[in-house]
């Protein structure tokens, strides 16, 4: 769990400000994607899966890093302002 929140290191993201308000949404599709990221891992750690459903899961979960991070540099920006 360490590594992923290595992922989303804050300070790896710099852009400009985003105005627009937080919605709840963004926050709860955050969350689901954390948690289906966790789900990911652990059920990877396991070594149960097969080949085919090992890399499926490691792209899936590729996608959901890149959701993530995006999601807190947007946060990180409406902080900075």
């Amino acid at each position: 769990m360490e590594y992923l929140f290595g992922l989303f290191s804050a300070s790896r993201f710099m852009a400009k400000a985003d105005t627009s308000p937080p919605s709840e949404s963004s926050t709860a599709s955050f969350e689901s994607a954390l948690r289906e990221l966790e789900a990911i891992v652990q059920a990877m750690e396991t070594g149960d899966t097969s080949l085919e459903a090992a890399l499926a899961s490691y792209e899936r979960g590729v996608a959901l890093v890149r959701q993530c991070q995006d999601t807190l540099a947007a946060a990180e920006r409406k902080l900075q302002m």
